[in-house]
Parts: structure tokens; sequence; C-alpha cells
């Protein structure tokens, strides 16, 4: 699939309350025909439901279209939730024309930026911007956001938040990630507050990424969803805080995927046992495929994602289809790949 052929994503960043919602129903009401599919990760702030999608009509949108990712910030369940999402949509009949992520405020853009080079995703979709929203007179009060209570509930309900990110690092990388800096509530300050608070901006975002003053998330939208920036391609640009300070405690590149095929498996039970103890002891992020199983007429689904493993018996094999087992693993720079395929032919 070439790069004109792939499915644009937007990434939306910004603390709680800041208008991020504000800004997903201003595009949904102005999709112009069309079809968006929605990923909603800012749990605490949830306003999009089915009727929103009314503005892009019944025949582009429908609630289908909409994915809530509610376990956690999606930066730290990027293999467990975000990856299986993004497959459903763009394995879908009914592909989406475009893709809106809104993510948690908590969320470190660049690991999101990156699983958009996971083996499974890089043909089909490409990061078409990230664009952080910003609240205008929370930052000209010297705050981030406007509720600072809400945003520490929100990190300590997070059972699933791996990184303890101060707020000022968090809004840096939300920064330094961005495409588009929008300064939403424009409306709320003054002019000379607005001036000032820009030339401070500029100073903190990427070099070319355009600043813009919004008033409740308003712009033009084929502005905003054309911006063709290919950022899974320029993750160099968009270091995060700890990158740049020779850190990363929130490592998920340098990836790896491998094919293993190998013959009949005597038994269900003795194949998951074993790719059980090789998730335990290797950096494997998933394992997906199928396995013939000996003396059973269907083949064997099998998808891991961490710790999880699940299997089902989904079709009979083709007569003309050879009975093996073939597994797709996915793990980490450095895996041991001979040692899991020793593992797996034993």
């Amino acid at each position: 699939m070439t790069a004109m052929n792939k499915i644009p994503a937007t990434i939306i960043t910004g603390f709680l309350g800041a208008g991020k919602t504000t800004l997903v129903r201003h595009i949904l009401a102005n999709a112009d025909g069309r079809r968006i599919a929605l990923i909603i990760n800012e749990f605490g702030d949830v306003g999009v439901d089915g009727e929103v999608l009314k503005g892009c009509g019944d025949e582009t949108c429908n609630e289908d279209d909409i994915v809530e990712l509610a376990n956690g910030c999606i930066c730290c369940t990027v293999a467990d939730e975000f990856i299986p999402v993004i497959t459903a949509l763009i394995t879908r009949d009914d592909r989406p024309d475009h893709i809106i992520i809104e993510t948690s405020g908590l969320a470190l853009p660049q690991p999101l930026v990156k699983a958009f080079n996971w083996p499974e995703i890089s043909a089909a979709v490409t990061v078409d911007g990230v664009v952080s929203v910003v609240d205008a007179p929370a930052l000209a009060a010297g705050r981030f956001a406007h509720d600072l209570v809400a945003i520490d509930k929100q990190r300590r309900a997070d059972s699933e938040l791996d990184h303890e990110s101060p707020l000022h690092e968090l809004f840096e990388d939300q920064l330094s990630a961005a495409d588009m800096v929008l300064i939403n509530k424009a409306d709320l300050i003054d002019d000379q507050t607005l001036s000032n608070l820009t030339a401070d901006l500029k100073k903190e975002i990427r070099k070319g990424a355009p600043l813009v003053p919004t008033r409740h998330g308003k712009m033009d939208i084929d502005a905003l969803l054309g911006i063709s920036a290919a950022a899974e391609s320029d993750l160099e640009t968009r270091q995060s805080h700890h990158e740049l300070a020779g850190e990363d405690d929130h490592d998920h590149d340098d990836f790896v995927t491998f094919a293993v095929n190998i013959s009949e498996v005597a038994n269900r039970n003795q194949l998951l046992d074993n790719l059980k103890k090789l998730i335990e002891t290797h950096d494997i992020l998933r394992i997906k495929g199928f396995a013939a199983i000996t003396g059973s007429p269907s083949r064997l689904v099998v998808q891991a994602v961490g710790p999880r493993i699940d299997s089902y018996f989904d079709q009979q094999w083709n007569s003309n289809e050879p009975r093996q087992t073939s597994l797709v693993i996915i793990g980490l720079k450095g895996i041991n790949e001979t040692e899991i395929r020793s593992q797996l032919a034993g």
C-alpha cells in the first residue's frame, strides 16, 4: 500500500479541560462527507456520543465508529489496547477515511506516534498530524490546566499509568511532538496576553509548527486534517523530555517481528503452556497466528498480548492448505529469536 492510500490519523493531545472534546465535536460536525473513526482515551472528560456523530451524517459516521479506551493512559497500553483497536478499524470492509485519536491528558504522545511503525498498521495508516490543544487562560495564569485537582484525580484513578512525569514535562512532550498547536479559549484573554503567550510558546514548539488561536476549538477542518506530516517517519524531531535527557522510561520502539512455522502440535494445552513460558522469559509483546493440533479438523487461532493468551478454533483446514503451525512473534530489539524458534520447534 502506498503512502497515498494510507488512512490518515490525527492525534489530539492536551490536558483535561483544554478543549480536546470540543475540538472533536467540531471536526465531526464539519466532516463534509468524510467517514471519521474516533478513538477516545480521555476518560473523565467523555462528551462524545451517538448524538455528536449526527453532525457528519448517518451515511458516513455511526456509533460503531467510536471506540472508547477507558482502561488507562493510551501510551501505557499501546500493545494491549491501541494496536488491536487500530488493526480492527483498518481491516473493516467499511474502512474510515480518517481516524481521530483523542488521548488522555496524561499521555506521552511520542510512544503513540512510534506505535504507527508496528508491522500490523504501518502499511495501512499514517499519522497525518499531532495536534496539541492548550488552555490559553490557564497558561496566562501560570498553570498548565484549568483544574489541577481534576488532573491529579485522573492520575490517581489510572492504575495502568506507568510514568510519573510532572505536568511541566508532559506539557513539554505534548508541544515537542505537535505539528500544530491550538491556543484554545483565546477569546477569554486579551490581545496583549495572547501575543505574550504566543511568543512564549514559540520557544517551546517544533520548528515550523503553527500556533493557531481558537475559540471553542473551531478552525478550518481542511487545514487541521490535511497536515500530511507522516509523523511516524519523523521521530527524531519529536523527542520526549526523557529522550533529550538521555533517559527512556517509556520505550515502545525498537521492536522486531518474525514468523515461526512448525509442524502440527500434539496438544493444545501444551502449546499454550509453551507460549506462556516464552512470554515470561523473553521480551515478547505479541504473538498471533494459527496452529494445527493433531486430531483436530479445525485450525486454532492464537492471540497473545502481554501475558494474556486467547485461543479458539475458527474453521476447518482446507484440503489444499498445509496443516502447519504459523505464528508471528513481535518483541523488543534484542529478543533471542534463535532460542524462541528452538523452543517452539521442540
